[in-house]
């Protein structure tokens, strides 16, 4: 993958399933947190992660 590849986000609910990646359109989305300049989606999974990684330190701690 080409550097530049890197930096152009793609929309993962659009891209799930296709054989073309689709290009994120950012503020013009639902789905994007301007604030954050981020797709809540991103947001949602990255939440959830640290909220599994809280639950198994809480589970090995008893």
């Amino acid at each position: 993958m080409a550097p530049q590849e890197k930096t152009i986000p793609l929309c993962p609910l659009m891209s799930v399933g296709s054989q073309v990646e689709i290009v994120c359109m950012q503020e013009n989305c639902a789905w994007y947190l301007k604030n954050y300049k981020i797709c809540s989606v991103y947001m949602m999974a990255h939440n959830s992660m640290l909220d599994v990684q809280a639950k198994q330190k809480a589970n090995k701690a008893q």
